[in-house]
């Protein structure tokens, strides 16, 4: 670069020479001189065009505003083209004038013809909703070959809304990527929580926990690799967001609210489990305090292994990492959570569970059993019943994919953690009898 600022000032210093070419032509000339100077150029760059660009450095501030100020435009261009409320109105009004006959049901139906004659007349917005694709998904196993009026509307409002969450979302996307960092998602929460009515009775000096809790769960089911991020794609294929969306309505009932892990009863049950927990107010957990959770019979050994193989602080445990321990111990039919339990499980990181690992956990439910008096089961009959019920591909080892597989790693995982989870194994046929007399009961 040097050699072409020196080029450029001799040339701007030759004054007795004539000037006939333009500037342009003049830096293009002793560019490519320097380009020439600095290296072969392989001549297949002027036949294929550049594909990568690579992202501007944190430092490099004007490149950082102009990717910024192009994804905005972007986005908000993109947001036009969705349809809005009136448009919305105006293909429903549409479709209804169209429906195809014989009228004989009490549903709406149309054929492909009419539909064909709703996509010319919707307008342009519309055509990417209303295709012979679209058509065929939503068949019916219908004599006149026609699809449901309703079922057609419905698609296309979930598209919409899909779309609209979609450039919602990205708008938080701070590095562009088509994913959300940690800060990310707690900065789209925070902002959404005014628009959730059911949120409306929350103190804003619980914001903060709110927001944790909530993120919390799409981190610990969306990102198992613990990359600290992630992506747009996964959080609208699940269903979190419509959970959490839910809390929009102001009459959503009781118990779908205390089901929900979103609403506040359930934010404000699992933050005060934890501060119950904490019998010294120093806002961590330690062995001894989280013993205390849900019936208090968790086993010390499953115990000891959690405060080994999670994030702790000087043996005490955070918030955040006591949500992870809620969300695997609550949905433990989960291929997240098996994951999770199954990494304590694994006390040699062998990738499989052996004898050995199985009768490490469950001598610690033969103990509890003998303090509450109970006559300790043998381990060798739950071994074989464990063994039966998962079934590995290896019959001497039992790995995640096999627990995954079995369908009834849940249970597996239960009898060995949790004395409460074995009694209620062990005692499972005479608990679905009680249960069928008392539906008998309920029935006369």
């Amino acid at each position: 670069m040097a050699h072409l600022k020196e080029m450029l000032k001799k040339c701007s210093l030759n004054d007795k020479k004539p000037v006939t070419e333009t500037e342009e032509e003049l830096f293009m000339k002793f560019y490519n001189e320097w380009k020439r100077a600095s290296g072969p150029v392989d001549s297949s760059y002027n036949s294929i065009p550049r594909f990568y660009f690579k992202l501007p450095s944190e430092d490099e501030v004007l490149p950082q505003k102009l990717r910024e100020e192009a994804r905005a435009m972007f986005l908000q261009r993109r947001s036009r083209q969705l349809l809005d409320n009136n448009e919305l109105k105006a293909l429903w009004v549409l479709l209804d004038k169209n429906h195809s006959a014989p009228h004989a049901t009490d549903k709406q139906l149309i054929n492909y013809e009419d539909f064909l004659k709703v996509a010319a007349e919707a307008g342009p917005k519309c055509k990417s909703y209303l295709t012979p694709s679209v058509f065929a998904k939503l068949q019916l196993k219908e004599p006149h070959g026609r699809i449901s009026i309703m079922a057609l509307f419905n698609y296309v409002m979930r598209k919409v809304w899909l779309h609209q969450t979609r450039i919602g979302l990205s708008l938080y996307d701070v590095t562009g990527q088509g994913y959300l960092r940690e800060s990310d998602l707690e900065n789209y929460i925070l902002e959404l929580i005014p628009t959730l009515p059911q949120l409306d009775g929350l103190e804003k000096s619980f914001h903060s926990f709110y927001v944790c809790t909530a993120v919390r769960k799409f981190l610990f089911f969306l990102d198992p690799l613990h990359t600290g991020r992630v992506r747009i794609q996964d959080i609208l294929a699940c269903s979190f967001l419509d959970d959490l969306l839910e809390l929009r309505d102001e009459d959503l009932p009781k118990d779908l609210q205390e089901a929900n892990w979103f609403s506040a009863p359930s934010a404000l049950r699992v933050y005060g489990q934890y501060l119950n927990l904490d019998r010294d107010h120093n806002g961590m957990l330690n062995k001894e305090e989280l013993a205390g959770y849900g019936t208090g019979t968790l086993t010390t050994v499953f115990l000891e292994r959690v405060f080994q193989e999670c994030l702790t602080y000087d043996g005490e445990m955070d918030y955040k990492t006591y949500l992870d321990f809620v969300l695997a111990l609550e949905n433990r039919h989960e291929p997240q959570s098996l994951h999770y339990l199954f990494r304590i499980l694994d006390i040699n990181n062998q990738g499989y569970l052996d004898t050995f690992c199985l009768n490490f956990f469950f001598r610690a439910i033969q103990e509890q059993m003998s303090v509450h008096g109970q006559e300790p089961v043998n381990f060798e009959d739950v071994k074989d019943e464990i063994f039966d019920m998962v079934k590995p591909q290896d019959p001497t080892r039992i790995t995640l994919q096999d627990l995954l597989n079995c369908g009834q790693g849940h249970t597996m995982v239960s009898i060995l953690i949790d004395l409460n989870g074995f009694w209620n194994y062990e005692n499972r046929e005479a608990m679905a009898a009680d249960t069928d007399t008392a539906d008998e009961s309920a029935e006369v």
